[in-house]
């Protein structure tokens, strides 16, 4: 059993090709355990080389919903009333402490994507840059 660090492309590739000769080695034998150090680190540099990033909170309630087939109305009573629903989906309200437990209690969604400060579409941070903006003084 030679178990050398993962550094590079062709490390990972011939670690990988090794899982798949090791594949089904019993728990417990030599090869098991290479098989199980084996995964270790491949994790381990996939995860370092290949950093997913967690997803929008909006987009993940969304996808939940879509999932269990339901729709923004389902929502009520778990972030508040209709109009702080849909206030909180637009992007106008930010998701609050109560309703990220809620959510994370009803819908399963990982506290640690609702927690994220929500990231709107440009077209709508543009839009609201623009309303913010103050009407110009009329000249005398």
């Amino acid at each position: 059993m030679e178990v050398r660090p993962i550094r590079s492309a062709g490390d990972h590739r011939r670690a990988l090709q090794r899982v798949e000769a090791l594949w089904g080695a019993p728990a417990g034998s030599l090869e098991g355990d290479e098989l199980e150090i084996l995964v270790t680190l491949i994790e381990a540099y996939e995860r370092d080389r290949y950093a997913v990033d967690l997803p929008n909170p909006l987009d993940a309630i969304k996808f939940r919903l879509e999932q269990s087939g339901r729709d923004l109305r389902s929502l009520v009573g778990i972030i508040g009333q209709r109009t702080r629903v849909y206030e909180v989906m637009r992007g106008d309200r930010p998701l609050s402490l109560k309703m990220i437990r809620n959510l994370h209690r009803e819908l399963g969604i990982p506290a640690e994507v609702l927690i994220q400060p929500i990231q709107m579409p440009r077209r709508q941070q543009r839009r609201q840059v623009a309303s913010r903006r103050l009407p110009r003084r009329a000249s005398a």
